[in-house]
């Protein structure tokens, strides 16, 4: 058996997240059809680092496929991609220790959602349009709030008693970048809709409705915040970090989709 590490893009407009679901088209679904049709059998392992939601692209996500297979990575890359749609493309391959896991190995995730100030004629599958002029110097002081080791559960719609809400929030930070505001969330790991969440709270900080101090009363469930989930559109999963890889801060640190920068 042979193991690699794939680095993935996908537009997620058309499909209902990463994990397969019975009668929903879903990025891991196609994988497996594509999979399946190469290597001509259903024994193979696919694991992604995390699931994506509904609607929610993917920059670069990282999973790991276990497959009979001599196939040099870039010939893999080539035949998987000629039987896969074209919004979802593998990036590159490499094939990778036995051991290796893309959820289980990770040690921090990245997203990027990004805000449009301006109705746009092209981007509005990949950002959030936003009417209401945002106090950007508010969200980022209310993004401070949720940074460090701390309980997301009213950011979710996980169960808390079926698994963990704890999650290491490393920082929240938010950049003009043009016509968009660009918001890059790093933490550990994230639950169902926390960054959808997050930010939903962070657009209502900028439009004056929750003063930045309030977040406390959030973090604690003083307040309902189911309401303000942003929109899939805008959310890239941008990064998978894994040990010995320095996990990158700053503008540049995170890329932008040739849909958002156009």
């Amino acid at each position: 058996m042979s193991r690699y590490k794939l680095s993935i893009e996908y537009d997620g407009t058309r499909y209902s997240g990463w994990q397969i679901q019975k009668n929903a088209k879903t990025i891991q679904g196609e994988f497996f059809k594509a999979c399946e049709k190469l290597f001509g059998t259903k024994t193979f392992e696919l694991y992604a680092s995390g699931r994506t939601d509904s609607g929610v692209h993917a920059i670069e996500q990282i999973a790991h496929l276990e497959v009979e297979s001599m196939l040099p990575p870039w010939s893999l890359v080539i035949k998987l991609n000629d039987e896969l749609p074209t919004d979802i493309n593998i990036i590159h391959a490499e094939k990778i220790h036995p051991k290796f896991h893309a959820r289980f190995d990770a040690v921090a995730r990245s997203y990027v959602y990004f805000i449009s100030r301006r109705r746009t004629a092209f981007g509005k599958p990949y950002v959030w349009w936003i009417k209401d002029r945002l106090n950007e110097v508010a969200m980022q002081e209310a993004a401070r709030f949720l940074e460090g080791f701390q309980d997301f559960r009213n950011f979710t719609e996980d169960s808390p008693e079926e698994k963990s809400t704890d999650v290491e929030m490393k920082w929240i930070d938010i950049y003009e970048i043009g016509d968009m505001i660009a918001i890059h969330v790093v933490g550990s790991h994230f639950l169902w809709k926390m960054v959808r969440r997050i930010v939903g709270v962070l657009a209502e900080v900028g439009r004056g409705n929750i003063k930045p101090s309030e977040i406390i009363e959030v973090m604690e469930g003083g307040k309902e915040i189911n309401k303000f989930t942003a929109p899939p559109s805008g959310l890239f999963l941008e990064k998978v970090y894994y040990p010995g890889e320095e996990i990158l801060r700053g503008e540049e640190a995170f890329k932008i989709p040739i849909v958002v920068n156009s």
